[in-house]
C-alpha cells in the first residue's frame, strides 16, 4: 500500500466520534471473530489506545492451520464501549470503528475525553461475537503526583523457546502500566535441526518475509491465553527491538539485498503497527534522513503526572550499521577497537542524530518543569560490558558498546540537563543486569549519574553461562548483578521518594503453570544516582 493511502486508512479507522462514508459493511453472526484479544495502550490523562483484530477460521502456525480459513469482507464495522463498571451498567462512552482487510482488520480507537487517573472497562463486539471483558486506565493528571506507581517491564517472547507463565503472575501485582521493550515476535522459521534447548511449543510458520507472514506471526503470538490476560489487565506502552523485522538489523540494513531488506522492513514497520495499541499519528512522524523509507515513529514520551516521564527510544530503525559489519552480512558477535577502528568513528550513532538531540531536549524539559524521576526506556543494555579483564578489550557490537560515541553523547546530555532522578530500562539480552550508570564508563572513577535495570526475557533462551555472565560483572564493577540462568519480568514500584525494582523469575520456562520467586531487589533513592541492594 502506498504510505500517504496507509496514514489515510489508519487515522480514519482509528477516530473515535465519527465513521467514514464507507461504514456500512456485513454482518457476521456466529463466528469466533477475536481469537487475538484485546490491548489497550499508549495512556494519557483523557484518553487512551483500544485495539483488537479480527479473524475468520483457525490461527496461521497452529495445529489446525491446515484447516481453510474464511475471507473477512473488506471492511467489517466493530462496535465498542467503554464503562466505569465491569458489568458496563456506568457506561461512559460508546462507538464503532472499522476493521479494514488493508490493515490485517485490526481495529484502533483513539480514545479522548475521559477522567485523568481512572480506570475504565472496555469490549469490542461485531454480530453475536464479543471480546472477554478488559480493563484500562487514564493516566494521572499532568501536574499530579501520585503517592505510588507499579508497572512491569518485559521483553523477549520467543513462542517455541518457553511459556508465558510470567504473565500469569504479572497478574497478581497490582500493576498500573506495562512497559514492553522488544522482540514482541520472532521472525524465524522453527529450527531444522534438534536446538541445545527444549523445543516448548511448535508452529508451522515460515520465517517471515512480507506483510501476511509477519501478520500470521502476531496471530499465532497473541493467542497465547497468559499474555492476552496481561492485556486485558491494564495499558501498555511498547517499543520494538530487533526481531520485530530481522535479527541485528541496524537502519536501512539488514541480511541481503538492501532493496529486499527494505522491503521486508516496511511490512515488519506495518504489522507492528497494526497489531500494537498505537496512535496512527506513528505513521505520519517519522525523523529525517530516510527519504522514502521512513516508517513507523516508535520514539515517544509518555508522562505518568509529575512522578515519572517515559522517553522511550528507538536503538534500531535509525541506527548505524554496526562496527566492521559487512554490507548484507551479520553483524560481528564481539568487536575491539583494536582490531575495528570503526568502534570509535564519533559520528556513528545508535539513536540517529535527530533522535539524539530529542532525547536531549527531553531530559531538559524533565529538569525544568520537576519530573522526579526521568525513564528512558529502550532496547538493550545501556552500560559498557568489557568481556574481558581490562587492558584488554571486547564488546557486543549491537548493543550501546558498540556505538561508544553515541552513549556518551546521551550520558553528556543527562549530566548537562541533570535531571532529578535519571533511570535507565532495557531488554534484549534475555540476562537480568542491574548497573550504576557512569558519566564516563571510559574512566571508572566518573560519578555515577543514573541507574539502571535491564531486564531478562519472558521466554527467550540466553546462550551465557551463569559463570561467564559472573565473569563479565567481575570484570566491570559498575554492574551489581548479573544473571543469565533466569527468565521473568520486573516490577518497579516508584514512589516520590524511591524507586524499588524487584526481579520476578518463573522456576521453569518449560511450563505453563510455572510458579515465580524473587531474584532480586534494589533500591534507588531519590536523589540519590545508582542503586543499591535492598
Amino acid at each position: 500500500m502506498h504510505r500517504r493511502d496507509l496514514i489515510r486508512l489508519a487515522t480514519a479507522a482509528a477516530a473515535a466520534t465519527s465513521l467514514p462514508r464507507w461504514s456500512g459493511a456485513a454482518t457476521l453472526n456466529q463466528r469466533e471473530l477475536f481469537p487475538m484479544g484485546v490491548a489497550s495502550g499508549s495512556p494519557s490523562p483523557d484518553g487512551f489506545v483500544l485495539w483488537t483484530r479480527l479473524l475468520d477460521g483457525p490461527v496461521p502456525g497452529t495445529v489446525a492451520a491446515d484447516t481453510p480459513r474464511g475471507r473477512l469482507p473488506d471492511a467489517l464495522t466493530v462496535r465498542w464501549e467503554i464503562a466505569e463498571d465491569e458489568g458496563f451498567r456506568r457506561m461512559v462512552r460508546t462507538g464503532a470503528a472499522q476493521a479494514l482487510a488493508a490493515l490485517g482488520h485490526s481495529v484502533h480507537v483513539e480514545v479522548t475525553g475521559l477522567r485523568p487517573d481512572r480506570w475504565y472497562f472496555y469490549r469490542f463486539m461485531h454480530g453475536d461475537a464479543v471480546t472477554q471483558t478488559a480493563r484500562t486506565r487514564t493516566a494521572p493528571a499532568l501536574d499530579a503526583m501520585p503517592e505510588r506507581t507499579r508497572f512491569a517491564f518485559v521483553s523477549c517472547q520467543r513462542w517455541e523457546q518457553g511459556h508465558y507463565a510470567g504473565y500469569r503472575h504479572m497478574l497478581d501485582e497490582n500493576l498500573d502500566l506495562v512497559l514492553f521493550l522488544g522482540d514482541y515476535i520472532y521472525e524465524y522459521a522453527m529450527p531444522k535441526t534438534p536446538p541445545s534447548y527444549p523445543l516448548v511449543r511448535t508452529h508451522t510458520l515460515p520465517a517471515a518475509q512480507v506483510l501476511a507472514d509477519y501478520r500470521d506471526r502476531y496471530a499465532l503470538y497473541r493467542t497465547d491465553a497468559q499474555l492476552q490476560a496481561a492485556h486485558r489487565a491494564c495499558p501498555w506502552i511498547v517499543t520494538w527491538d530487533d526481531h520485530e523485522v530481522q535479527n541485528d538489523y541496524a537502519g536501512l540494513g539488514g541480511l541481503g539485498a538492501a532493496d529486499a531488506f527494505l522491503a521486508r522492513r516496511s511490512a515488519a514497520y506495518q504489522a507492528f503497527y497494526e497489531n500494537m495499541p498505537l496512535r496512527a499519528s506513528v505513521l505520519t512522524h517519522g525523523l529525517a534522513g530516510l527519504g522514502t523509507h521512513d516508517g513507523v515513529r516508535i520514539h515517544d514520551r509518555h508522562a505518568w503526572g509529575q512522578l515519572l516521564r517515559f522517553h522511550t527510544l528507538d536503538t534500531r530503525q535509525y541506527s548505524d550499521r554496526q562496527a566492521c559489519r559487512v554490507p548484507g552480512g551479520k553483524a560481528q558477535g564481539a568487536v575491539s577497537s583494536k582490531d575495528c577502528p570503526e568502534l570509535l568513528d564519533a559520528r556513528r550513532s545508535m539513536l540517529g542524530a535527530d533522535q539524539e538531540r530529542w532525547a536531549a531536549q527531553g531530559l531538559a524539559q524533565d529538569a525544568a518543569s520537576g519530573t522526579r524521576w526521568s525513564v528512558l526506556a529502550q532496547q538493550t543494555i545501556f552500560s559498557q560490558r568489557n568481556y574481558l579483564p581490562l587492558p584488554n578489550e571486547s564488546y557486543n557490537s549491537s548493543t550501546w558498546d558498540g556505538y561508544p560515541a553515541s552513549r556518551q553523547r546521551l550520558l553528556d546530555a543527562v549530566r548537562h540537563a541533570a535531571p532529578r532522578n535519571t533511570v535507565f530500562l532495557g531488554g534484549d539480552i534475555h540476562q537480568n543486569y542491574v548497573c550504576r550508570v557512569l558519566a564516563d564508563f571510559a574512566n571508572a572513577q566518573s560519578p555515577v549519574i543514573g541507574s539502571e535495570f535491564c531486564g531478562t526475557s519472558i521466554a527467550s533462551v540466553s546462550n551465557v553461562p551463569q559463570n561467564r555472565a559472573q565473569a563479565i560483572a567481575d570484570n566491570n564493577p559498575h554492574i551489581l548483578l548479573a544473571r543469565s540462568d533466569k527468565r521473568g519480568y520486573a516490577v518497579a514500584e516508584v514512589t516520590p521518594q524511591r524507586w524499588v525494582t524487584t526481579l520476578r523469575v518463573v522456576d521453569d520456562v518449560t511450563r505453563a503453570d510455572s510458579g515465580v520467586s524473587t531474584l532480586a531487589r534494589f533500591v534507588v533513592d531519590d536523589g540519590v544516582p545508582g542503586p543499591r541492594p535492598a
